[in-house]
């Protein structure tokens, strides 16, 4: 890994990112601090336009997870997500990035333009039920498109998002992207 030090300031904002949805690491009865999107993506671009895709080599794979994660999370500038998506998909083809991340990024990005998505990864709990955030392109062939970036059925994702969306039902809550 050539850059161990930005490996782990991007694990600090990964951390940070989900501390700030799921208050894991608080202590109990915490209130959840503030969601700070907004500068973890600034500092996610002045990275990029120094370094590039954060790659494997670069900062490990957990260290692109991180990236990855940051981008994911940038819904206020869809900009940015897309050019994460290009910049990301020659980081697959030179196995430097992991292809799910790829695809959930694709759909989020088309979501938020409100198109159809390629692999289902974006869901919307209704009336307890995980469904897709927006129609899915291929329906009939989802699960051979998901398999190629190797994501598991669409029947087996909405299996495990089953009890969250049923447990937030019941909160009457909306899930966390």
């Amino acid at each position: 890994m050539a850059a161990p030090a930005l490996r782990d300031e991007l694990l600090e904002m990964m951390r940070a990112d989900q501390v700030e949805r799921t208050g894991d690491g608080l202590p109990p009865g915490t209130k959840l601090p503030p969601i700070q999107d907004g500068a973890r993506a600034t500092r996610l671009k002045e990275i990029i336009a120094e370094y590039g895709w954060p790659t494997h080599d670069l900062v490990g794979r957990d260290g692109g997870t991180a990236a990855w994660l940051i981008a994911q999370h940038a819904d206020f500038d869809v900009a940015f997500q897309q050019q994460a998506v290009e910049l990301i998909q020659p980081a697959v083809e030179a196995a430097q990035a992991d292809p799910t991340e790829l695809a959930y990024l694709t759909d989020r990005v088309a979501v938020n333009l409100g198109e159809p998505q390629t692999y289902g990864s974006q869901i919307r709990c209704r009336e307890g039920v995980p469904a897709p955030a927006t129609p899915i392109i291929e329906p009939e062939r989802v699960d051979e498109v998901r398999a190629s970036v190797g994501l598991g059925t669409l029947d087996d994702y909405y299996q495990e998002l089953a009890m969250m969306c049923a447990d937030e039902a019941a909160d009457g809550q909306q899930p966390a992207d």
